[in-house]
């Protein structure tokens, strides 16, 4: 740990005030929304709010041997912001700059800027930022880049990668790299740009990113089916992911459609096994085709209901209801959230599977799940003032995981491995490509100062 005569250096070098190590309010960013309890206590927190102030930080940590942690929001779900006894904390919440460019389609934007802020400034010049993250309202751009964030759309247009088409990152030396740029096209080089979308801190400090944005979304129409068994809404979603890719195509299982009602009183189904909401914003008669289709698909695989609306309130309702599924089922006791996902046609083993490993280990899991790109959220809730149930779930957590390996799936489609999933990215990747990653890590950050104990 450094001594304070360093820390007073780094405080003379930044703007002041920037530098803080009161306890109290260390305290609230020792962790990230996946309250690791194996978190440390920070040395102190810095928030910068330019490049140049994060190169002085990095520049100090350097030279004093201080491990560096850097978080964006704190809405991450896997520990990949959690502090380590020592380390120094920096948070981009106050790197808040951003410029929309209607001309190239493209928002240059700092980290700290919330999803839901880079979307309205867009949405101002009639452009479109696609990527959003069931916490759109409140996660970071930085640490949507980070951890390669998806959500409910991107089953037709894509996760954050598709959208990033440059970056400014500060390495662990201290220097400052301009990667991409607001050109479309790029094959000059090595793509290192997409080599630090993902990278979860471990390679950089993220300062600036350069967005890809959109014309505005058409409008939708939302098509609802209530299924009396999660089998068969999983069989539902292949018979629509068959022959066409909707905007939308999300999945509740009864728990959570229950916790969501029980908060929210939205007058969700409660009697339904689960709930498959789809939407279609193709123009004209291939959006109408596609409606039918997914209606057809619904009312073939055992549907008891299919319900649509062409209102977009109506089915903005129904998106939300979707969104409040985890902080709902968060309600019924300590969450251990997962988001392992598989190729499409193993769907329905996978959900099946959790259905099963829930009965043997005698905990509550509640399956979302961004159905159309096989992309599932299951959430195990236990009483940890229960410890024979906190080990129950913690066994069914890795239980989970290993599922999803057996069907040629991913232990994280969008929230990252940061610490929680770290013990099995080895069985997921293989020796070959763990090893070429330590590598590609020795050579960016040799010391190994850059967000220590995530993802190796």
């Amino acid at each position: 740990m450094a001594s304070s005569a360093p820390l007073s250096d780094l405080a003379r070098r930044l703007p002041e005030g920037m530098v803080v190590t009161d306890p109290d309010v260390l305290g609230g960013y020792r962790q990230d929304r996946a309250l690791d309890p194996t978190a440390g206590t920070p040395l102190a927190l810095v928030r910068p709010t330019t490049t140049a102030e994060v190169q002085e930080v990095v520049r100090w940590c350097a030279a004093h041997g201080v491990k560096l942690t850097t978080r964006g929001a704190g809405t991450g779900l896997s520990g990949g912001s959690t502090a380590v006894d020592g380390v120094l904390m920096l948070s981009t919440e106050r790197m808040r700059g951003l410029t929309i460019d209607p001309a190239t389609r493209t928002a240059t934007a700092q980290p700290g800027l919330l999803n839901a802020e880079v979307k309205a400034a867009a949405a101002e010049h009639g452009l479109w930022y696609p990527p959003d993250p069931s916490s759109f309202e409140i996660c970071s751009i930085g640490g949507n880049v980070a951890t390669n964030a998806g959500g409910l759309c991107c089953v037709k247009y894509g996760v954050t990668t598709d959208y990033v088409l440059g970056l400014e990152v500060v390495l662990a030396d201290g220097r400052a790299l301009r990667l991409g740029g607001r050109q479309i096209k790029d094959s000059a080089g090595l793509s290192l740009t997409k080599l630090f979308v993902g990278s979860e801190g471990v390679l950089g400090v993220i300062t600036e990113v350069t967005l890809r944005l959109l014309p505005p979304q058409p409008p939708a129409c939302t098509v609802v089916g209530v299924f009396p068994t999660v089998s068969e809404a999983g069989a539902a979603v292949l018979a629509v992911t068959n022959h066409t890719r909707p905007a939308l195509l999300e999945f509740m299982d009864s728990v959570a459609i229950n916790a969501v009602e029980d908060q929210f009183r939205m007058g969700l189904p409660r009697e339904a096994g689960a709930l498959l909401l789809a939407q279609s914003d193709a123009p004209g008669a291939a959006g109408r085709a596609e409606v039918e289709h997914i209606q057809e698909a619904f009312g073939a695989h055992g549907a008891t209901e299919v319900f649509s609306t062409d209102d977009p309130a109506e089915g903005e309702a129904f998106a939300a209801a979707r969104r409040a599924a985890i902080p709902a089922v968060e309600r019924l006791g300590t969450l251990l959230l997962e988001d392992v996902g598989v190729p499409l046609p193993a769907l329905p083993a996978l959900i099946e599977g959790v259905a099963a490993i829930a009965a043997d280990q005698a905990v509550t899991i509640s399956v979302v799940a961004h159905a159309g790109d096989g992309n599932t959220h299951p959430l195990i809730a236990y009483d940890p003032a229960d410890a024979a149930q906190q080990e129950r779930a913690q066994v069914a957590f890795g239980q989970i995981m290993d599922l999803a390996i057996s069907l040629s799936g991913t232990i994280t489609g969008e929230h990252g491995v940061g610490r929680l999933k770290k013990g099995w990215l080895p069985d997921q990747v293989g020796p070959d490509v763990m090893g070429l990653s330590a590598t590609i890590k020795a050579a960016l950050d040799p010391d190994g100062l850059l967000n220590p104990g995530v993802m190796f």
